[in-house]
């Protein structure tokens, strides 16, 4: 018997791995959430599956994502990356990524916690466990997608508007969006109680 999905998937092998993998799962390693928002950044007008299906090739393109690396960015490789035609090909997304990085080694060296903090704390660490029945009741945005995409964008951030940021909080697993019905409800869910961003709740245990 095949296993009850969410709808979005559709039948493409790439997309259904992954939703069954990767989608909804806790993540709090800073390079990790760099990539995925700078991924969603550039999905921006576009599907996820196109995203997708280039990402082995943005990996490759961009240094395997590595902040430090494309802080240093300059003309010389954004004129690679506009000739690579194994990515999006957009010059505002491409110099978004090279701020984002710069930013984001601002707040991983200079803020508590770094950038993973940076990200969690509008959800005060822990995953916020949602119970649709129907995928089409599911929020383009949030109150807490718009607070996070503005302070991303008083910081400097580019393409974080507060659809994509809700987008990338799916992705991250900030939130547990799969319907009830979807076998990876249950699982994100138990990984949900196991996970907590531990700057966080080192806190919360001081003010206990």
């Amino acid at each position: 018997m095949s296993k009850a999905r969410c709808h979005w998937p559709g039948e493409d092998p790439l997309y259904v791995a992954y939703h069954d993998t990767e989608w909804g799962v806790p993540e709090y390693d800073a390079r990790a959430l760099y990539e995925k928002l700078v991924l969603d950044g550039f999905q921006a007008g576009l599907s996820w599956i196109t995203i997708l299906r280039k990402r082995e090739n943005f990996r490759q393109a961009f240094d395997h994502f590595e902040p430090e690396k494309i802080a240093r960015y300059g003309k010389r490789e954004i004129t690679k990356l506009m000739g690579n035609a194994g990515i999006i090909r957009s010059e505002p997304k491409i110099t978004a990524a090279i701020k984002g990085a710069q930013l984001w080694l601002e707040i991983q060296e200079k803020e508590p916690g770094g950038f993973p903090e940076f990200i969690w704390k509008h959800v005060d660490g822990r995953p916020q466990i949602n119970r649709y029945k129907d995928g089409t009741k599911i929020p383009a945005k949030t109150e807490m997608s718009e607070k996070l995409a503005k302070e991303l964008k008083q910081r400097g951030f580019n393409f974080c508007g507060p659809v994509i940021i809700y987008a990338f909080a799916q992705a991250i697993g900030m939130v547990n969006d799969h319907v009830v019905t979807c076998f990876r409800h249950a699982e994100c869910a138990k990984l949900a109680e196991k996970s907590v961003f531990k700057s966080l709740e080192q806190k919360r245990a001081k003010l206990r």
